[in-house]
């Protein structure tokens, strides 16, 4: 996942251990990839909303909106914090008794942030199109927008429970995938980096939406930034 510099603050741990950090930080070298990670804050921070609580109105609505973020997103990098520390704490003690729980509350916590975080980027009260490069992998690997939009929409509708649709290029083949999320971290394909991503579990919609999931994916469309999307796309085929 390509990351830019208000995102790399707010996930350059995991991003670093990926490898990935040299790009996002703009490093040319290892050596300068080392500084960058010896600079990284000790914690987790929230990134704030790239536009108003109400922006995305009438699509998503304000109260679901900060809800979103100031409880449900700012619980995630909470929880991750927590983890981290606790994984300290039992590296300098020895004592991996609880090593399965912690393991698990990082991979939740951690794909939390890092795919809300791409998540309030992906959207934008701005009317936006693809770049020419991404339409053009989109009508290759999806036969076109269309399909493209039919897969992604059935995918994130056919979610079962809490989850997540996500379009994310897969780099040894080169080609886009639509992938389904149960949870935020199971059902992964290593490697992939999410470009587009919807939140479908009931908290991203039951305010506004209650059960019509299918609506409130629909009018996804209307507040995609594919600007950002194609950025993405860019950094992650470049």
């Amino acid at each position: 996942m390509e990351l830019n510099r208000r995102e790399l603050l707010s996930t350059a741990a995991p991003l670093a251990a990926a490898g990935w950090i040299a790009t996002a930080a703009g490093c040319a070298s290892a050596q300068e990839a080392g500084k960058a990670m010896a600079a990284a804050p000790a914690e987790y921070t929230l990134p704030p909303l790239p536009y108003a609580y109400d922006a995305l109105e009438p699509n998503i609505d304000k109260q679901t909106m900060t809800l979103h973020h100031d409880k449900h997103h700012a619980g995630y990098v909470r929880g991750l914090n927590a983890t981290l520390k606790k994984l300290d704490a039992a590296r300098s003690s020895g004592d991996f008794g609880n090593i399965k729980h912690l393991s698990r509350d990082l991979a939740f916590h951690g794909s939390g942030h890092l795919l809300h975080t791409v998540f309030w980027s992906n959207m934008t009260p701005k009317q936006t199109a693809p770049s020419a490069d991404l339409k053009k992998a989109l009508d290759r690997d999806f036969g076109s927008m269309d399909g493209f939009k039919a897969q992604f929409g059935a995918a994130s509708k056919k979610v079962e429970g809490s989850g997540w649709g996500i379009l994310s290029f897969e780099p040894l083949g080169r080609r886009l995938f639509v992938m389904q999320a149960e949870k935020h971290q199971n059902l992964t394909a290593w490697s992939v980096a999410p470009l587009l991503v919807l939140d479908v579990w009931e908290h991203a919609y039951y305010l506004k939406y209650q059960n019509k999931r299918a609506a409130y994916v629909d009018n996804f469309w209307n507040i995609v930034n594919w600007e950002d999307v194609s950025r993405r796309y860019a950094e992650a085929a470049g």
